[in-house]
């Protein structure tokens, strides 16, 4: 006779365990998503934060409405919510390993035509604020830098951070600082800013270090993303914060990569100082430091070294390393 005694749970009664837990859980998410509209808002939010007058311009509804949604999504937890100044944006969470599959089919189809054309023009209206500021920033550009965080700050430990190779790309080169860094380290390099005024003292400044091997190019990120595996190492310092669509970066600049390439982004940790709006041009009060692993993690790359420090001015400086597989 066999002795029953200590015999592990059976599988039935573990997954009455896990019912009695998960199942109720689990559906009342399903339940949330389970609206046409709701999974139409989960698709959009996937790639980028919406603030609800930018959703519902997308979506053509009123804000009550629309607040009624995004707070369903948010007490399941399929959004998160941050407020910027006097706005509140939406993104979607990352969920369960179930949810992960649901959204996996979700984000395979495409938005309307029309809500498209929409979501482009929220983010060419982004985009021309920020090169309006910077068209009239580049004078008073070390000015301002230097209430938050000056090179001198994040230089010298974004330095120590780099690994050798052929060709480096730097996002947002500023007054061109770094590039003296990469241009004494690889073989070529190429500076790229959508602002003319800012890219035009960046070489400025590489004209006067006597720096031969440094390329201008005015564009955005998609300018790297047409190069595919063409740069060893990625530097974007103090940047982000600048741009309409920080997770869109990641996903061009993550093609632009050899593999076993670096991504090093040096960005302000979150923060509630609204006053760099106006002063700086500041599209983003700092990023959560979990918030550039998830999207750098969406696009395909992996976690490295992390540097943080903390500042007088009551902000923190965050560097992070992403490596392309």
């Amino acid at each position: 006779m066999l002795d029953s005694s200590n015999a592990p749970e059976s599988p039935s009664e573990g997954g009455e365990i896990y019912a009695s837990d998960q199942i109720p859980k689990l559906a009342a998410t399903l339940k949330a998503a389970g609206d046409p509209l709701r999974l139409e808002i989960l698709r959009l939010l996937a790639q980028d934060s919406y603030s609800v007058l930018e959703l519902c311009r997308i979506f053509d509804l009123r804000q009550p409405a629309l607040s009624h949604h995004l707070k369903v999504l948010a007490q399941a937890g399929l959004v998160s919510k941050r407020r910027e100044g006097n706005n509140l944006f939406y993104r979607r969470s990352a969920g369960s390993e179930l949810l992960q599959q649901l959204f996996s089919g979700l984000d395979r189809l495409p938005l309307t035509h029309a809500r498209a054309q929409t979501v482009a023009g929220i983010a060419a209206e982004r985009a021309e604020a920020s090169r309006r500021f910077f068209a009239d920033y580049g004078n008073r550009f070390r000015e301002q830098q230097e209430l938050i965080a000056s090179y001198s700050v994040y230089g010298p430990q974004v330095a120590q951070l780099l690994k050798p190779g052929r060709h480096a790309l730097e996002v947002g080169p500023g007054e061109g600082e770094f590039l003296e860094e990469l241009a004494n380290r690889f073989g070529t390099v190429t500076a790229l800013d959508l602002s003319e005024a800012m890219l035009e003292r960046a070489q400025a400044f590489a004209d006067e270090k006597g720096l031969q091997n440094i390329e201008f190019v005015c564009d955005d990120t998609r300018a790297a993303a047409a190069r595919p595996e063409s740069a060893d190492c990625i530097v974007v310092n103090m940047v982000l914060h600048h741009t309409p669509e920080p997770a869109q970066i990641f996903h061009d600049l993550q093609k632009s990569l050899k593999p076993g390439g670096q991504l090093l982004i040096t960005e302000l940790h979150d923060h509630g100082q609204d006053w760099a709006r106006d002063a700086c041009g500041d599209l983003w009060l700092g990023f959560a430091p979990q918030q550039l692993v998830t999207w750098a993690s969406e696009a395909g790359l992996n976690k490295g070294r992390s540097v943080h420090s903390a500042l007088r001015n009551g902000f923190q400086i965050q560097i992070q390393e992403f490596v392309k597989p």
